[in-house]
């Protein structure tokens, strides 16, 4: 199966949800962030999640990715048009379909979408525990120009 690239639709914003969240579990910091933390002000990663989702969907190019009619993946992202650089937020695969090369279609519709806006340059980040993604990017050309340490403290207790 080929992915056919669109953008997603309002009616599909559940599903979008579901497979950014989905997708994110295995790898995603906000989850270790509670193991080590505990929630957030009583929010755990998923639900903060779903409030990132919600900001993405508002702000973001969402870009589905369909085969046989099913949305499979989906990838998210903004274009800057001064810089013509597009910043690649998230990609996600269904986990039903991971591992057959959905992720590297995805990667590359985004890239082409980009590319069909104008943009000349993409960036995107990745956790360096994400083996898999690391090795994808590095295999469709992208550079590594930095690297970041994600750091945490708490602050106190909440009042009430």
């Amino acid at each position: 199966m080929t992915l056919q690239f669109r953008l997603a639709r309002a009616d599909e914003y559940q599903k979008v949800e579901d497979l950014l969240i989905e997708s994110f579990e295995p790898i995603t910091w906000h989850k270790k962030l509670d193991e080590s933390f505990g929630p957030l002000n009583g929010l755990d990663w998923r639900q903060r999640w779903k409030r990132r989702v919600a900001e993405v969907w508002k702000t973001q190019i969402v870009l589905a990715g369909e085969a046989d009619g099913e949305l499979i993946a989906v990838s998210c992202g903004t274009l800057d048009p001064h810089t013509r650089l597009g910043f690649i937020d998230l990609i996600a695969v269904d986990h039903r379909y991971q591992g057959k090369g959905y992720g590297r279609e995805m990667l590359r519709g985004m890239l082409r979408h980009f590319r069909e806006q104008g943009a000349l340059h993409a960036n995107l980040e990745c956790l360096t525990d994400n083996d898999r993604g690391n090795r994808l990017y590095r295999a469709e050309g992208f550079q590594e120009v930095a690297r970041s340490i994600r750091w945490f403290i708490r602050l106190g207790e909440p009042e009430g």
